[in-house]
């Protein structure tokens, strides 16, 4: 049934933000010194006639989304081109309705064949699905945000079926051994709402990263932020620590968690989580490592909140049984992902929990938020160190989420200069104060950036269709 607050796309715009990383950032066997922002805007406009721009961005990490042995360029400019490609394709998309309606007819039924039409055209090896739902998440995001400003409403009071025609059930299946239902359920069901103001925020321990004072060879950026891990710790209050491990070295890994415990222990923090880099093949190579915590720092295998993505991308491809690993502790789906259909699929394999991400878009990541919610799996919003606006769905994606705890937020981290005029609207969300990040001054309608406030210069536009 159509709706006065039903939209439908008139134009797009889309631009490119680079941006320096202050240190790296090692992604498996590549490393991130630097990453382009893909910043789009949409026109919309509703059944009242009434109009607005909205606006979405994504870093188009290279190296998480297309492991390969393709060159980073070659790869880099494979997503800048489909996000042209997307631009046209979004401007093009018919159709009147709510931004997740929208999202959910263009991811489902037209991004599949804008990726097989682009990879016919390339001599390389194809873009992976990963890579095209973060170039399209821009869009995504971005239209969700205009249909909260068109309608003069927040987007996130906008799920629930005074606005939404059509309800989970014509989007989403429930699994075939559980009683679950989605006929007359919303996405508002499954939400925190009101959200909480404040997040706990997890940081990033990264490979390379400096954990004591003895490993800092006077290397690092002389840039008034920390290089050593203590000292993050010390300065930002932190009390949740994701590290990095390798997932091919399991002595090092090891070494790597009892380090980082370690250390946490002897600052007070409270939680850690372990990243093994979608590298394991036999869920052996966890279960070993996690025993021996438990045998010999059982301080440290307490800390240990939750396991994330130790396993191979693609899940259909690699079935691994993981119900050994998530007996121990809480295994999250994060790079398997993509969508409730994988989701519902890792159920089956023995996942218990699903990291969500907004550069999957922010259509995928409510549908996997209420797939999981509804059939008792536990959620996480995990980062892929968001810059500037790409920050604030992010966190507001969490707060709404309900997450095991807080949120991940690195881009401080990273490139914390990047973010300067967002931050001189929204402090809270761009430092992290008491182990926290702070979501008060979001207000407003649509995604709540307040952009009229935010005073940055964009390019010239990548693209305009």
């Amino acid at each position: 049934m159509s709706k006065p607050s039903d939209i439908q796309l008139l134009s797009t715009r889309l631009y490119f933000l680079p941006v320096q990383t202050r240190v790296p950032l090692k992604f498996g066997a590549e490393t991130l010194t630097s990453v382009v922002c893909a910043r789009a805007c949409v026109v919309v406009e509703n059944q009242r006639g009434h109009r607005a721009e909205g606006w979405g961005e994504t870093p188009l990490n290279v190296q998480w989304v297309w492991p390969s042995a393709l060159s980073y360029d070659v790869r880099l400019e494979a997503l800048k081109d489909f996000c042209v490609v997307l631009a046209g394709a979004w401007a093009r998309f018919e159709g009147r309705a709510h931004a997740l309606e929208l999202g959910h007819d263009f991811i489902d039924h037209r991004l599949p064949a804008l990726l097989k039409a682009f990879n016919a055209d390339r001599e390389n090896e194809p873009m992976p699905v990963l890579a095209a739902l973060v170039c399209c998440s821009a869009f995504d995001i971005a239209v969700h945000d205009a249909y909260g400003l068109v309608n003069a409403v927040p987007t996130y009071a906008t799920y629930g079926p005074e606005f939404l025609s059509r309800d989970l059930a014509a989007f989403i299946e429930p699994a075939e051994d559980s009683a679950v239902a989605f006929t007359g359920r919303y996405p508002a069901d499954f939400l925190v709402i009101p959200r909480p103001q404040r997040l706990p925020a997890w940081h990033l321990v990264g490979g390379k990263d400096w954990i004591a004072p003895g490993e800092d060879d006077g290397s690092g950026p002389d840039d008034g932020y920390p290089v050593l891990l203590q000292d993050w710790i010390t300065r930002d209050g932190l009390q949740c620590l994701k590290v990095k491990l390798r997932g091919d070295d399991a002595a090092w890994d090891y070494a790597r968690l009892v380090a980082v415990g370690s250390l946490a222990e002897q600052h007070h923090v409270n939680w850690l989580s372990a990243d093994f880099n979608c590298t394991v093949t036999d869920t052996a190579y966890v279960n070993g490592i996690l025993d021996r915590l438990l045998v010999d720092h059982p301080r440290v295998y307490g800390m240990l909140l939750y396991v994330e993505q130790p396993f191979p991308y693609d899940l259909e491809e690699h079935r691994i049984d993981v119900r050994s690993v998530s007996a121990r502790k809480p295994l999250f789906m994060d790079e398997s992902a993509h969508d409730w259909r994988l989701v519902r699929l890792g159920r089956q394999l023995g996942w218990t929990g699903v990291a969500l991400k907004t550069c999957k878009t922010q259509t995928g990541a409510l549908l996997s938020l209420c797939w999981a919610k509804a059939h008792g799996m536990t959620l996480m919003v995990q980062d892929l160190t968001n810059p500037m606006l790409a920050q604030i769905p992010h966190l507001l994606l969490a707060a709404h989420a309900g997450t095991i705890m807080g949120v991940e937020t690195n881009g401080m981290q990273f490139y914390p200069e990047a973010s300067t005029p967002e931050a001189a609207v929204h402090p809270g969300l761009y430092q992290r104060r008491r182990g926290c990040v702070d979501l008060s001054t979001l207000a407003g309608a649509g995604l709540e950036y307040q952009l009229q406030h935010i005073q940055r210069t964009l390019p010239a536009p990548a693209c305009t269709a």
